[in-house]
């Protein structure tokens, strides 16, 4: 039973979905605003696992964004020594843009809980760059902003994220 597999799968009540003529169930949220989170859950999804498999206990916030109007982080992880508050964001194009609230919700969200905010961005073809909001360019309208090369070049990777290296500076290389 494809449809309800696929209800299951989105815990959505029946009344919120439609079925379309190939017998699958679309949450209401999917068919009105389309399949345009379809790419960005992907990616959240493939960060909860990544984590997982680095010994982190973690979770997807299953009601982040304007899925409500709490305050929620779109993943929470910890180890016991480091606990995390991410907003992740993934793009195909370049720059990817985060609203003013959105941040200011994810810090209110980290300090009461006791993590790190960070947020997360993954462009397409490349692995996951982390920053602390306070280090990212905030735009004249009061939006933060991150750029491809800026997550390339200043981004803590995923294996420093999770305390499997450092980063070692080129001035601090050649020191040694």
């Amino acid at each position: 039973m494809a449809g309800w597999s696929e209800y299951r799968r989105n815990h959505v009540p029946i009344a919120a979905c439609v079925e379309p003529d190939d017998g699958r169930f679309i949450p209401d949220r999917e068919r009105r605003f389309g399949m345009s989170n379809a790419k960005g859950d992907r990616r959240e999804r493939e960060l909860v696992n990544a984590l997982d498999e680095a010994g982190f206990a973690v979770m997807r916030a299953p009601a982040s964004g304007s899925a409500t109007e709490r305050e929620l982080p779109d993943v929470l992880a910890g180890n016991g020594e480091v606990f995390y508050a991410i907003e992740a964001k993934s793009s195909a194009g370049d720059p990817i843009y985060l609203d003013g609230q959105e941040v200011e919700n994810l810090i209110y969200f980290a300090q009461n809980f006791g993590a790190k905010a960070r947020i997360g961005v993954r462009f397409d073809r490349e692995d996951w760059y982390f920053f602390h909001p306070g280090d990212l360019h905030v735009t004249d309208g009061g939006n933060y902003r991150v750029k491809k090369e800026t997550a390339l070049a200043d981004g803590t990777d995923f294996a420093e994220l999770t305390g499997r290296s450092e980063r070692t500076s080129l001035e601090e290389f050649d020191a040694d």
